[in-house]
């Protein structure tokens, strides 16, 4: 019982690390091409880190108020803001001010409202934040995750047709994958969300590692950024 409680900390860990990297490697590109869907999907990768770190915490049996606060905001955030890096394939550029407006209020919405929300203990069972959070919670984070997964789909959809790469499909299916899981967990099915999240996180790990760093064409989103 302690080597599988020890192999799944250590799992949730790795897994945050590997994020890690991949915002660190999206900071570098930024740094370099000022490029404003670099930074949105290094922001995305950043809070995927953070919620991965708080349940790796939580796991080893800190909790507070505070963290599932937190967790709850990291968990609907991610795909909106993981989806802010798929809009410029859109090639709209009002629509991309636009959903860029929608997604910045209906998160700093659900972060105010995680804030003021006191969360039950009942959140956590055996370590795993097993959701369940207030219902207001539940229906304010549907407003940034429903149309974030739209437009992952959307994004993905032009970006097969127009460029076919691999690449460009991994790394939104990863986003599309790990933000299903937040949706799931707020849905109270923490398991699909830790399932999702391997997947996720191993699909964009690989998918922004094997993006060809030369690639500079700028009719695509993994092209101009390099893609996320």
């Amino acid at each position: 019982m302690d080597g599988t409680f020890a192999a799944i900390d250590i799992s949730l860990w790795i897994l945050c690390l590997l994020l890690i990297v991949l915002f660190v490697r999206s900071v570098w590109k930024y740094s370099q091409s000022r490029s404003r869907v670099e930074l949105m999907w290094g922001s995305g990768l950043a809070l995927a880190a953070a919620a991965m770190a708080v349940e790796a915490i939580v796991f080893l049996g800190v909790v507070s108020s505070a963290l599932l606060q937190a967790y709850v905001f990291f968990s609907a955030a991610i795909v909106g803001v993981l989806s802010l890096g798929a809009t410029r394939v859109l090639r709209s550029p009002r629509l991309e001010n636009g959903y860029t407006a929608y997604i910045a209020a209906t998160c700093a919405l659900v972060a105010v409202a995680s804030l003021l929300t006191p969360m039950p203990d009942s959140m956590v069972s055996n370590g795993i934040i097993a959701g369940n959070p207030p219902l207001l919670l539940l229906v304010l984070s549907t407003l940034v995750t429903g149309p974030a997964t739209v437009v992952l789909l959307t994004a993905s959809a032009v970006s097969l047709r127009r460029s076919r790469k691999w690449q460009t499909l991994l790394m939104i299916a990863g986003a599309l994958i790990l933000g299903a899981g937040g949706t799931l967990y707020i849905a109270s099915f923490p398991v699909a969300l830790y399932y999702a999240e391997f997947i996720g996180i191993v699909l964009l790990f690989f998918g922004i590692v094997s993006l060809p760093s030369a690639s500079t064409a700028r009719s695509s989103v993994p092209a101009s950024t390099p893609a996320h």
